[in-house]
């Protein structure tokens, strides 16, 4: 729970910790190294969540539940853009429903503040948010798409009851020109980043940027990652891209 240097967002809120491994997107993953140093610095949030295996940190699949973290927003006072579990997925199945509920609540609250949700489960997504739950329009729902294997997950996020729906085309690193835009308001694209990151081909990019223009979506390039993305940069077409959603409620 803090200020982060993600591009496209203000802060972090992680009411849930771990994960699964769903796709190829998830190999590099940054949350995994991530909370297996966080266990080793000897925070209990993350204990048991990661285990190594070829030499690198794997999820276990075992989720952590922060009762104490749900709260966290209601103490800031200024309005925020809220990655919410940048080390989790809130629609992991682990996650009960009722738990959901609680982080449902506390968005609720907090109108002043913007929370985008990531998943790589959009279908479990749409199925719990048809089950009584409102749309918030402060509250925006997304996916991750890295290639056309897992292009279905556009289909699963327009089935979602939202009132901006996004998709994060990070770690790109396949064509997704099969897949369509319509009915989602804003994308994300950047290539991996790190030691063992899969190279971005900038065609994969040009694709998304057509997606984007045919489907009136925001289009917000990232990065182009690598081994040290700084360097790399976000400039694209000789720009840096932050188009952000216009809100539709």
């Amino acid at each position: 729970m803090a200020d982060t240097t993600i591009e496209w967002t203000d802060a972090t809120w992680n009411p849930v910790a771990g994960c699964s491994i769903m796709s190829s997107g998830c190999t590099n993953c940054y949350a995994m190294r991530m909370a297996a140093r966080l266990e080793a610095m000897g925070v209990d949030k993350y204990r048991g969540l990661t285990r190594k295996s070829g030499g690198r940190a794997k999820w276990t699949g075992a989720l952590f539940l922060d009762e104490t973290a749900l709260q966290v927003p209601l103490g800031w006072a200024r309005p925020r853009n809220v990655f919410v579990n940048s080390m989790s997925d809130l629609f992991h199945p682990n996650v009960p429903v009722e738990f959901i509920r609680k982080v449902w609540s506390v968005m609720a609250q907090t109108p002043r503040h913007t929370y985008q949700i990531l998943t790589k489960r959009p279908d479990r997504m749409a199925a719990v948010l048809r089950s009584g739950f409102n749309v918030l329009p402060n509250v925006w729902l997304g996916a991750s798409v890295e290639d056309g294997k897992v292009i279905h997950r556009l289909n699963e996020l327009r089935e979602v009851p939202a009132a901006i729906r996004f998709v994060s085309f990070e770690p790109l690193i396949g064509s997704v020109a099969s897949g369509s835009l319509e009915g989602i308001h804003w994308a994300i694209v950047g290539g991996e980043s790190g030691p063992n990151a899969r190279p971005m081909d900038p065609a994969w990019i040009d694709e998304i940027f057509d997606l984007c223009t045919d489907s009136d979506t925001a289009f917000f390039f990232k990065q182009w990652g690598g081994f040290n993305k700084k360097k790399t940069g976000r400039s694209y077409r000789g720009r840096t891209w932050d188009e952000m959603p216009a809100s539709i409620m």
